[in-house]
């Protein structure tokens, strides 16, 4: 985990930040998060609602300015890109609802003129699979098709960094399929770097690389997908080896007090090291997790 987080290799990250802190009106939304995104990488996001997932993707666009800390997009300050590092960026936000008043053909045709890799064929082939015709007005698409729409216009400029924010809240399975299709055929091919926050873990499980998760409004994991059975697990202890535990384990992340006097306790380690010590004592028992399963454990 410590590799995803070392400041020192900031320097070409497409999407970085260090300890940033937000507060609104004195409540804490994030605190002291750091995240980094390693090139060509599909991160998922998640976290319960109002753990400031949507804040931390707009402080990282630089749509939002943090109270401390720093965000970086491809090297530059991210609340002052470059108009050339802005045409290498898609963004789709949670609920796109910007130039509602233009026909779809119109909107497309009009964004496109900023971008120098337009791709013009794949939006008539994303309208067509969709069937959206392009004379509607997108104030008069329903949810799920205003956000193909905004998913369409963030994939045909051809961009190197790609952020989502629940970009599949809104469609059907079909259409979250082809999503997740393209979003792995860009990383795979075009080594488009991916940002996505959600709540369907079938969704990370299907595409994502690395997961984040933030938790009362700090990252409590960050790691490769293909390590998180190897270096997570559940350690179960009884009332009586609870008692005996002598304060914080090495690798703890979290820990939870069960109703039989028990702790469930979250522990990760290095890949190939052991368990902590605790793990083998009496009244102990180490028990792999599955996402979802290791998601709830950190969130409940």
């Amino acid at each position: 985990m410590s590799e995803l987080l070392e400041p020192r290799a900031m320097a070409g990250s497409p999407l970085h930040c260090e300890g940033i802190t937000k507060r609104y009106d004195g409540n804490t939304v994030l605190n002291e998060v750091s995240l980094r995104l390693l090139p060509g990488s599909i991160f998922g996001l998640v976290g319960r609602n109002g753990a400031g997932k949507t804040t931390l993707i707009q402080i990282l666009l630089g749509l939002l300015q943090a109270d401390s800390g720093s965000a970086t997009v491809m090297d530059e300050p991210a609340l002052a890109m470059t108009d050339a590092s802005k045409t290498r960026l898609g963004y789709v936000p949670q609920q796109p609802e910007a130039l509602g008043w233009m026909r779809v053909g119109d909107m497309l045709d009009f964004v496109g003129n900023f971008y120098p890799m337009w791709d013009q064929p794949y939006v008539a082939n994303c309208l067509e699979r969709w069937s959206i015709a392009p004379s509607r007005r997108l104030s008069k698409l329903s949810p799920g098709e205003r956000q193909r729409v905004a998913l369409i216009r963030a994939l045909a400029m051809r961009p190197k960094l790609l952020v989502l924010d629940e970009p599949a809240a809104a469609l059907d399975p079909v259409a979250r399929r082809d999503l997740l299709r393209e979003l792995a055929l860009r990383a795979g091919e075009s080594g488009t770097t991916v940002l996505f926050s959600t709540h369907i873990v079938s969704d990370l499980e299907r595409v994502a690389s690395h997961v984040a998760c933030l938790h009362r409004h700090q990252m409590v994991l960050i790691a490769p997908m293909d390590d998180l059975k190897e270096t997570h697990a559940l350690l179960q202890l009884n009332s009586e080896a609870a008692v005996r535990l002598p304060g914080k384990l090495p690798g703890e992340l979290s820990r939870r007090r069960r109703n039989d006097g028990g702790l469930s306790i979250i522990v990760v380690r290095d890949s190939g090291a052991n368990w902590p010590a605790a793990a083998s004592e009496a009244g102990a028992q180490i028990e792999s997790l599955s996402l979802e399963d290791l998601i709830i454990e950190l969130t409940s």
